[in-house]
């Protein structure tokens, strides 16, 4: 078994992007990327705080709108009309979970499509569908950078996608049938589970239960990719795999805490330089 460390992979993109950054900040761009965080989320509040640091770390313009709880649908969606028009701001993201009187829907389809770093807006999720896209949705890539550090060549396998939301299971799906792999979603309503995941060359979890996925489940000498993230009985960071029992009967296969959460944020930081290249009009 060898570990996919996640930490190392994206610390490799983000340098590549630096290096990008710095040779479009010579031309007079500087990517900028703004967030907006309503509320006091404790979850929220540390992604937004690693979303600044690795925007410093890329060499990016970064501002962030603490905004209350209370806050208002016309507000917000005020504060998303006027970055629309900013030209120092190339990439909008609006944290998510909002709180409950404010609805997503509605701030999602309001960002540009050509600033919408999280690939939310329906125009980028068509584009990803057909395969013609200038975004990628962060955690869906940066599974399929981590798959790609292995080596192992994904045309032909069979992947097993555990969960279909929006922002992870289904547009994973289709980025790993756009590299030829052979695919299967499990969700609630599946019957079996096991039986379907059991036939996985590369196995990848979204499902948000702690250790759900045991080693009588996977393949032996599978990839596995975690990507839930939960508190097991100890109130400890865990996945949604059972890492210690499944780790010895796999290939390849994500910690929790450290594997697939630095690839999303470096993932971010590609949309972000990818919308202000094309913004600019640099190739």
């Amino acid at each position: 078994m060898q570990l996919i460390d996640g930490k190392a992979v994206s610390k490799a993109v983000k340098e590549k992007i630096k290096t990008e950054c710095e040779e479009l900040k010579a031309k007079g761009i500087t990517p900028g990327l703004a967030v907006i965080i309503v509320g006091d989320d404790p979850a929220s509040q540390v992604y937004v705080r690693n979303k600044e640091r690795a925007c410093e770390e890329c060499g990016f313009y970064s501002v962030k709108y603490a905004l209350p709880a209370e806050t208002t649908q016309e507000e917000l969606n005020a504060l998303v009309d006027e970055l629309n028009t900013d030209d120092k701001i190339n990439g909008i993201l609006c944290q998510l979970p909002l709180p409950k009187h404010l609805n997503d829907k509605e701030v999602i389809n309001r960002i540009n499509p050509i600033k919408d770093v999280d690939a939310f807006h329906p125009i980028n999720v068509g584009a990803i569908m057909i395969g013609d896209y200038n975004f990628l949705p962060c955690t869906p890539a940066g599974v399929m950078e981590l798959i790609r550090s292995t080596g192992v060549e994904v045309a032909g396998k069979k992947a097993v996608v555990m969960g279909r939301s929006n922002i992870v299971g289904k547009p994973m799906a289709m980025l790993l049938l756009h590299a030829d792999a052979t695919v299967e979603i499990i969700h609630t309503k599946t019957k079996d589970d096991g039986e379907v995941t059991r036939t996985a060359d590369i196995l990848v979890t979204s499902i948000g239960k702690a250790k759900r996925v045991t080693a009588d489940m996977v393949k032996e000498g599978a990839i596995v990719i975690d990507v839930g993230m939960n508190r097991d009985e100890n109130g400890k960071l865990c996945g949604d795999v059972d890492f210690e029992n499944v780790k010895d009967k796999c290939s390849y296969i994500t910690p929790v805490p450290g594997g697939v959460g630095p690839m999303t944020i470096a993932m971010l930081m590609k949309n972000t330089l990818t919308a202000a290249k094309i913004q600019n009009g640099v190739k």
